[in-house]
């Protein structure tokens, strides 16, 4: 969905108000690590700012809520993350200058796409995964039982 930022840069308008739900085509997060994206809330407005050189520019302040579905990081599982983005920012590379307008889904979609952890687990019991001579282990059992204990002595010797 473009908006039309004319009627704001020929002062016809002081905003745009840019607040309701939005749904990602599922295209946007096909080749991502999200499984799923719930419909996205955001509040917020485009106005015209002054920059850092003095001209007018098309500002954007809003909060963007959401929810995606993750992969588990350990168990593969499907988990709910929730996320929340407050942008205060110029939005100069969103927009199309030619068209003068702001396509709003490619601008959620690159807000979103960081706010997707690189891991993310709520496993808290990691003695259910295991297999033939492995397991996994965290911090504190790998400093109390550490199974690289004997190489790691031969290393401090050096």
């Amino acid at each position: 969905m473009k908006i039309d930022l004319m009627p704001l840069q020929n002062h016809l308008i002081e905003k745009i108000d840019i607040s309701g739900e939005y749904s990602l085509n599922s295209f946007y997060y096909q080749n991502s690590d999200i499984v799923d994206l719930k419909p996205i809330i955001v509040d917020g407005m485009i106005i015209e700012k002054e920059n850092d050189i003095g001209s007018l520019e098309e500002y954007i302040q809003c909060v963007i809520k959401g929810s995606m579905i993750l992969l588990d990081s350990i168990s593969l599982e499907e988990i709910d993350y929730p996320f929340l983005i407050e942008y205060d920012d110029f939005i100069e590379k969103n927009v199309y200058f030619n068209e003068n307008t702001l396509d709003i889904f490619e601008f959620l979609w690159e807000n979103i796409l960081l706010e997707v952890p690189l891991h993310y687990s709520k496993v808290k019991d990691l003695h259910n995964f295991h297999g033939d001579g492995w397991k996994l282990m965290d911090e504190n059992e790998i400093q109390k039982d550490n199974p690289f204990s004997d190489l790691l002595k031969d290393v401090e010797k050096e």
